[in-house]
């Protein structure tokens, strides 16, 4: 697969500490996610991209955060994911 060829960017609004993993939809075109991890050595990070990974039906290594790394706001690149799929599920999501 060429780079970009089905890239998709993810705005991504996080709450570490939300006490399980889940995405709770969408608002403002960005993926409301929590995580039950603490924002302490990547961990909600990690926990973040796990969840987006999962969510479009790629593999782990599939989605990168090319933004925001230690904000609540982050930018999520997911490789090779059905842009259509995730928009039937959220489609306010601005992908």
């Amino acid at each position: 697969m060429t780079r970009g060829s089905r890239e998709l960017r993810i705005r991504v609004r996080v709450t570490p500490r939300g006490g399980r993993d889940a995405i709770d939809g969408v608002r403002d075109g960005a993926l409301l996610v929590r995580v039950a991890a603490a924002p302490a050595d990547g961990a909600a990070n990690e926990s973040v991209l796990r969840l987006v990974a999962d969510a479009a039906g790629v593999p782990r290594r599939a989605a990168r955060l090319v933004a925001g790394a230690t904000g609540r706001h982050k930018l999520v690149v997911v490789e090779g994911a059905d842009r259509a799929a995730l928009l039937e599920r959220w489609p306010d999501l601005g992908v």
